[in-house]
């Protein structure tokens, strides 16, 4: 259950609103932050608060790509698949990413760390091909900078679990 406080944000945004479907997306993606991902009880608890369907909202997670209805790593990772990054060398991107975290592209590692996924369009063409980690964007991407990124992430996670 969504504790109150987070209930009582979310209420405040979608008063603010003209409608409460225009808050939908904010919320499903405040309510996944809490959860992980959008559980079927979160569905129903933002359904509830946007006074819709669960129905409705289920069309709605399905339609974006960056709400998660089944559970994902702690670092979600989405390969730009759009034509300039294809054109780029997108496929060697995931080849190596699946490759060095040994996880198939839709996937999570065995230890929870990462999933993989593909999105249609990140808009960073210039910069080809590129992905995302956790809404950042990593352009012209190489091996080389993919590992250290990576790396980062995997040794920040192992600092974070000691602390």
């Amino acid at each position: 259950m969504l504790p109150q406080e987070l209930r009582d944000t979310l209420a405040e945004r979608i008063a603010c609103a003209e409608a409460s479907r225009e808050q939908a997306v904010e919320v499903m993606l405040e309510v996944q932050r809490h959860y992980g991902y959008m559980t079927d009880e979160a569905m129903v608890e933002a359904a509830e608060l946007l006074d819709m369907t669960t129905l409705e909202l289920e069309g709605l997670a399905t339609f974006y790509d960056h709400i998660y209805r089944e559970p994902v790593g702690k670092h979600v990772i989405h390969v730009c698949d759009s034509l300039i990054c294809w054109m780029e060398g997108h496929e060697s991107v995931i080849e190596h990413i699946s490759s060095r975290l040994n996880v198939e592209m839709g996937g999570t590692t065995g230890d929870g760390l990462f999933t993989l996924l593909p999105v249609c369009c990140i808009g960073y063409c210039d910069r080809a091909p590129a992905m995302t980690i956790d809404g950042k964007v990593y352009g012209r991407l190489t091996p080389e900078k993919i590992d250290r990124i990576l790396g980062r992430l995997k040794e920040n996670s192992e600092h974070s679990e000691t602390e």
